[in-house]
């Protein structure tokens, strides 16, 4: 016999965690709904090609792909075999899981432009799929909780994204956190002023990784790709610039000065902080992080990442502007802006520092035992009055035994049982008993639903 398991990468959730999430998932839900978003949802596969090419050829890489249905390699000679995974693929597959939220709700815009208002604020919380190594707070198959608006330019939706983290992390308990947020342009313009213009997606997807890999192998993975060691000693003094944005931006206009899309990236971070200001938001965890990148070769504006500190954990929200994915599936020049919070991650902070509510993880109120057929069947109208009055009612599959009935209501915390026999049906007055202090009472149905309301 075959043990059972689980892919690595993915987890089964029990009663008691799955609370736990729905507490969280319903706390940002409700903050999106405030701020004006509404929810979407999108299949778990797309096809391959609306997929490819959006997330760099690192991210192309982590996509699980669908065989084709039936016999998939049918009409694929040696020859094909031996061209290599990257010219077979389009042969075999024809679909993928998604990779993230974002790519699907580009492809959903362009598909239902017509009926779509604009500018579209939206929310989606699905899973999605990463052929990724597993590792603490990275799985295979994950929760993305994603808000989005396009169709508009407006600054505003950025501070609103720093406005929403701070309004679900203070509903969540979590206050000790940091925002960092840069800007694509800044980067571009980074790349301009060390002469490597036009390979700013090279430098992103390096400075990506230098939480998880340091300096030293980020400078050696540039190198791999032509920056010379003058262009090297060019940027490492951008990347040190450190302090309050009254300290940096001065430098960074200066160092900055020869590009304008660089300026211009200045200028776009400027005007969001001075929003969030403007905005009520007091003591914002906020910081310019001209470090963080953001490998996912969409993004071409502002970008954010939100780390919770004193944990082990890496960044807990993502997200940024894109200007024109919705292009590449025929509809050019609609901006967009979102943000992605990792739940599976956040689930694990919240219950590393016990954020989490305490909640019983059961969610039936009252269990009624019988103790024949002719109980059992006096039972079921009573069972769908109690529902029909809000309470959360078992009815016993089978009048077996009473001490198993009452260990079923004990396992599973239940905090009120009725009691039906012989004399109870005929009298219409049941006996309630209390499982937690064992005192039993002499009720109507009626009183019943008095004492559980």
């Amino acid at each position: 016999m075959e043990k059972p398991s689980l892919p690595k990468g993915t987890r089964d959730f029990s009663p008691g965690q799955m609370l736990k999430r729905q507490y969280l998932l319903q706390t940002i839900r409700s903050i999106f709904t405030k701020y004006g978003f509404l929810p979407i949802e999108t299949p778990a596969m797309e096809n391959l090609n609306v997929l490819t090419g959006k997330y760099g050829d690192e991210g192309d890489q982590l996509i699980y792909k669908i065989l084709n249905s039936g016999d998939f390699i049918q009409g694929i000679d040696e020859k094909q075999l031996n061209e290599g995974a990257k010219k077979l693929l389009p042969k075999i597959s024809k679909k993928a899981l998604r990779y993230d939220l974002t790519v699907p709700f580009a492809r959903h815009v362009v598909m239902n432009r017509n009926e779509i208002t604009f500018p579209f604020k939206r929310y989606q919380i699905q899973p999605v799929w990463r052929a990724d190594r597993p590792q603490k707070g990275r799985y295979c198959e994950f929760m993305q909780c994603d808000a989005d608006v396009v169709g508009t330019d407006s600054l505003l939706c950025e501070a609103e994204i720093v406005l929403m983290i701070h309004e679900a992390f203070a509903a969540l308990g979590i206050t000790d956190f940091v925002i960092k947020i840069n800007n694509r342009k800044i980067l571009t313009g980074i790349a301009d002023v060390i002469g490597k213009s036009g390979c700013e997606t090279d430098l992103c997807v390096a400075i990506d990784k230098l939480d998880k890999i340091g300096q030293d192998a980020v400078l050696d993975e540039l190198r791999s790709k032509n920056f010379s060691e003058n262009q090297l000693t060019t940027l490492l003094p951008i990347f040190g610039l450190k302090g309050k944005n009254n300290e940096i931006f001065p430098t960074l206009r200066s160092m900055l000065a020869a590009s304008e899309t660089g300026l211009k990236g200045i200028e776009e971070l400027e005007k969001v902080y001075d929003l969030i200001e403007k905005s009520g938001l007091n003591k914002a965890s906020v910081e310019t992080d001209l470090t963080l990148a953001r490998g996912l070769s969409y993004y071409t504006g502002a970008i954010f990442e939100v780390k919770i500190l004193n944990v082990q954990m890496g960044s807990v929200c993502g997200g940024g502007r894109y200007d024109n994915l919705t292009g590449v599936f025929g509809l050019p020049n609609v901006s967009g802006v979102g943000i992605s919070f990792g739940i599976d991650r956040i689930y694990d902070v919240m219950n590393e520092l016990n954020l989490f509510p305490s909640q019983d993880s059961n969610s039936t109120q009252l269990l009624i035992c019988t103790f024949d057929n002719e109980t059992f069947e006096h039972a079921l109208p009573l069972v769908t009055k109690l529902r029909a009055q809000g309470i959360n009612t078992e009815l016993y599959p089978e009048p077996v035994k009473l001490k198993k009935q009452l260990s079923y209501a004990d396992d599973k915390k239940i905090p009120f049982a009725i009691l039906i026999g012989e004399d109870e049906m005929n009298q219409q007055i049941y006996s309630l008993k209390n499982m937690t202090s064992g005192e039993q009472f002499k009720c109507s149905i009626d009183e019943v639903v008095q004492k559980m309301n």
